[in-house]
């Protein structure tokens, strides 16, 4: 015979499971403290202008239009 589930039980428990899922998530998403922002934000910056740095130009002259 198959085992007698009570179905509220079951969805509060699967409701329990996705909530504590979705708070892992946020706390890996949102804590972290103010210097690790600062730090990855300035290393995001730097990325950004070596990239730009490397770009090269379709003038001749070396003048971009933009």
């Amino acid at each position: 015979m198959a085992e007698i589930v009570n179905l509220r039980r079951a969805r509060k428990a699967r409701d329990r499971a996705s909530a504590e899922a979705q708070a892992e998530q946020n706390r890996i998403t949102f804590g972290r403290t103010k210097a690790e922002r600062k730090l990855t934000e300035a290393e995001k910056t730097l990325a950004e202008r070596r990239l730009e740095g490397h770009r090269l130009s379709d003038d001749p002259d070396g003048k971009d239009k933009a």
